[in-house]
């Protein structure tokens, strides 16, 4: 284990002798199932949970020669923007001393920063491979929705939530996800991509000339002066090599936020019930009744994020709340989603800053969770229309912390993110 807490477990898992990926290491965010080696989801719920099987992914990558060095540490569940909620401690940012490394795949984040692995597995639910991405200084794909195969993702929020790559450069991350993405018969949801030209590696060749971006200024809206001044700097580099950008508009982002959280939540309160210390997850060894031993399994087996959220995706389902709440954020996520293809019409990508503020000090949101939530703001958006995103590193503010620019994409336009973003990197 490393200083900086980037694994949980660092048990070292072989591929096959030969493969794209031979040579090569990808660790493997811990709420993704690997055969014989555990996998809590940073939680104490499931700190002895052992799958029987791989997840689609880990298959692909065992056949592609990746070598797995261990599983990396995460948010609780995948709830959190800091890596500061996961029951196994909080992970540092290498990259800056005192810093938060992002989340919820932080882990992964960081040891792809650190140099402790030449690549990285996250998910992300709302922005949680992006975000890690921007704070740490390397690169991050949040693929579209049903390209990479969910089978063996422990589930947070189904109907959002991707495993993408993480990776030192974009034509490194696009690598890897040549060998993630394709359709699964285990998971319906995964769908055969549009034919491109080429694989998606082939895509990162810097080639922006005629590209057209366009800047949505609500996502600009409260973000960090100094994260904006960098984000126009990388702007303006793209179009020394040949883009163009103009603004455009998202008026439905300023519901994102709000929307997703009501979604995010509602499913996870659905997702996590199977945990009761009976079918699964921490027993707390209680002798009373059924409804003792339930409650004091999860009392005992959730960190305080994860039961924060649980009781407000309850609530919001509830009857007399559902309508007033689960089915406007559904509606709103279908305005969200109208916007960013109507943007699209109008830009071959969109970009903005992937997170409005630098990395946070260490502990600075914990007592302070809906300022952990709007940073959010310009990541989930993207979760709820569906669609690809990359996060790329565009500089540092005057203190030296990383900015990154995310780049989206229309559904299946990860060719098109990419050369864009192997532009700047």
């Amino acid at each position: 284990m490393t200083a900086y807490n980037g694994y949980i477990s660092d048990e070292t898992i072989e591929g096959d002798d030969d493969g794209p990926l031979s040579g090569k290491t990808v660790a493997v965010k811990d709420n993704i199932s690997t055969e014989g080696v555990r996998t809590t989801c940073g939680s104490a719920m499931l700190s002895d949970y052992v799958p029987p099987y791989d997840a689609t992914v880990v298959e692909r990558l065992k056949d592609a020669g990746a070598t797995i060095p261990g599983k990396t540490n995460m948010d609780e569940f995948g709830m959190g923007t800091t890596t500061e909620t996961s029951a196994f401690g909080p992970v540092e940012n290498p990259v800056a001393e005192g810093r938060v490394p992002g989340g919820s795949s932080g882990g992964s984040a960081a040891v792809v920063a650190a140099g402790d692995a030449d690549l990285a597995l996250g998910s992300d639910t709302g922005g949680s491979i992006r975000c890690p991405a921007a704070f740490c200084g390397v690169v991050g794909i949040k693929p579209t929705y049903g390209l990479v195969s969910r089978y063996g993702l422990v589930a947070y929020a189904n109907s959002l939530e991707q495993i993408g790559p993480i990776a030192p450069s974009v034509g490194a991350a696009a690598e890897l996800l040549d060998v993630i993405a394709g359709p699964d018969e285990r998971d319906a949801t995964t769908q055969e991509a549009p034919e491109g030209d080429g694989s998606y590696a082939a895509a990162a060749d810097g080639d922006v000339d005629g590209l057209s971006i366009g800047v949505p200024t609500e996502l600009l809206d409260g973000a960090d002066e100094d994260v904006v001044e960098t984000f126009w700097t990388a702007l303006d580099d793209l179009e020394a090599k040949g883009a163009t950008y103009h603004e455009v508009d998202l008026p439905s982002v300023e519901h994102a936020v709000e929307a997703y959280y009501v979604i995010a939540m509602s499913e996870a309160s659905s997702n996590l019930a199977r945990f009761d210390g009976v079918r699964y997850g921490h027993s707390g060894g209680y002798d009373g009744n059924w409804n003792e031993s339930f409650a004091n399994a999860r009392e005992e087996g959730f960190g305080e994020e994860v039961k924060r959220r649980i009781l407000l995706g309850t609530y919001a389902l509830s009857a007399g709340y559902h309508d007033k709440y689960y089915k406007k954020a559904q509606d709103a996520r279908a305005w969200v989603k109208q916007d960013f293809d109507e943007a699209l019409e109008d830009a071959d990508v969109l970009a903005s800053p992937t997170m409005p503020v630098p990395p946070m000090k260490r502990g600075e949101s914990l007592e302070d969770p809906l300022t952990m939530y709007l940073a959010d703001a310009n990541t989930t958006p993207v979760n709820l229309a569906n669609l690809p995103a990359i996060s790329v590193p565009a500089g540092e503010t005057d203190d030296g912390l990383p900015v990154g620019l995310q780049l989206v994409g229309p559904a299946f336009g990860e060719r098109e993110i990419i050369r864009a973003g192997s532009a700047l990197a």
